[in-house]
């Protein structure tokens, strides 16, 4: 495959792929009607407190770290193919035993489990696309894979809406547990995978995964998870500052959602050209911190302006965020695998996810705090994302052996 070839050619033409990329968007369809409706039902139906649900999900959040970083190393050693299908059968189980959710302490048990079998799917299913494809392809596949996972979520939180209309706890239930239906029907799908492509082969299964003790591997896991907070701004920082900081009409934050969503959709596998080789992800790097960093400022300017300016550099600022956000992700994927040991790309690929759980961990907390702070707070932010890209780009000029 070159980069000229049409997504339509490449799925015809590659059955992993294609079963890859079914299975995508059945998970994210589920996944994005499911959480959309998640905090809603727990407040509104279950009765929960909000402060108890935000907690009860911030301690499933910590299980996510530990199993991203394990279930990359059990990918290494066990069948890739029989992890993704049980993580799957798991994830779908728990999501279906949302609608049996009484009080925090299920809560916490219940959103575990979910957060244990995604965060682990991930680790499995990154692991899964670099033994199956070729180096330069990887970053591709994954672009594609995250054009097809936006265009999931859209759908499924269009369906999310015929609950919301409806307003029932069994209009919530019903569609929560269809989500769960899906990953079932995922997992029925992922054992139609070829086991010589996808498994650990006997070559690779001698000795113990250390990537921790890959100290440039480690620095770039630590950066990229810090310029990965990034997502929690369109999550939490982007709608607060709207709402609180702005003269810009409340209703503006499902648009720059929108604006995100569609960006991503249309330009991620076109701009994720020329960084399938470490030296054109580090490049590619340093223009992400820089787009990232013009991004906060338009933000901040968002709040010094008229309600009709603000709208309008609002708008930019989501743009420029999303181009940042697209660019980020290529060259990370790149790094994430031209920089692992070939024969321990499952627990790289494990530890490279563990550093963007621990940086979704913190960001509602980093991310609030200093947007609270308006234009100061956003500087801040600046600058922690611009050094961060620059950082990565620096340790990928380095392996690439440039000056």
């Amino acid at each position: 495959m070159t980069t000229t070839v049409p997504l339509r050619a490449i799925v015809r033409t590659d059955p992993v792929l294609r079963r890859l990329l079914i299975v995508t968007a059945v998970d994210t369809v589920g996944r994005g009607a499911f959480f959309t409706l998640t905090t809603l039902y727990l407040i509104t139906v279950v009765g929960i407190p909000a402060v108890a649900a935000g907690i009860g999900l911030t301690v499933a959040g910590g299980v996510g770290v530990l199993s991203s970083f394990g279930f990359g190393h059990l990918a290494d050693r066990w069948s890739s193919r029989r992890l993704m299908v049980g993580l799957h059968l798991a994830e779908g189980v728990a999501l279906i035993s949302y609608v049996l959710v009484r009080d925090l302490v299920s809560l916490v048990l219940v959103a575990s489990l979910v957060t244990l079998a995604h965060q682990g799917g991930s680790s499995v299913r990154s692991a899964v696309i670099g033994r199956a494809f070729p180096g330069p392809e990887r970053v591709r596949i994954r672009a594609t894979m995250r054009t097809v996972t936006n265009a999931g979520i859209a759908v499924g939180t269009a369906v999310a809406a015929i609950p919301l209309a409806i307003g029932t706890g069994g209009a919530y239930r019903v569609t929560m547990a269809a989500a769960g239906v899906l990953y079932l029907a995922s997992a029925v799908m992922l054992l139609g995978l070829p086991a010589d492509r996808v498994d650990v082969g006997a070559a690779t299964t001698a000795g113990p995964a250390k990537p921790y003790r890959d100290l440039r591997f480690v620095a770039v896991t630590v950066l990229s998870g810090i310029f990965g907070m990034q997502f929690g701004l369109y999550e939490v920082g982007v709608p607060l500052w709207v709402v609180r900081h702005t003269d810009a009409p409340d209703v503006l934050v499902s648009p720059l959602l929108l604006v995100n969503t569609a960006l991503v959709i249309a330009l991620q596998v076109r701009l994720s050209r020329g960084t399938g080789d470490v030296r054109g992800a580090g490049r590619v790097m340093a223009y992400a911190g820089w787009l990232m960093a013009l991004a906060c400022l338009l933000y901040a300017a968002a709040g010094e302006v008229p309600a009709l300016a603000a709208a309008v550099t609002l708008v930019v600022a989501a743009v420029v965020h999303t181009l940042a956000e697209i660019t980020s992700s290529a060259a990370g994927w790149s790094l994430s695998f031209e920089l692992a040991a070939p024969d321990r790309i499952g627990a790289y690929q494990g530890m490279y996810g563990t550093g963007f759980a621990l940086g979704a961990m913190a960001a509602p907390a980093v991310i609030t705090a200093t947007v609270s702070r308006e234009a100061a707070g956003w500087a801040v932010l600046a600058v922690v994302f611009l050094l961060a890209a620059l950082g990565v780009s620096l340790i990928a000029r380095r392996a690439a052996g440039q000056p």
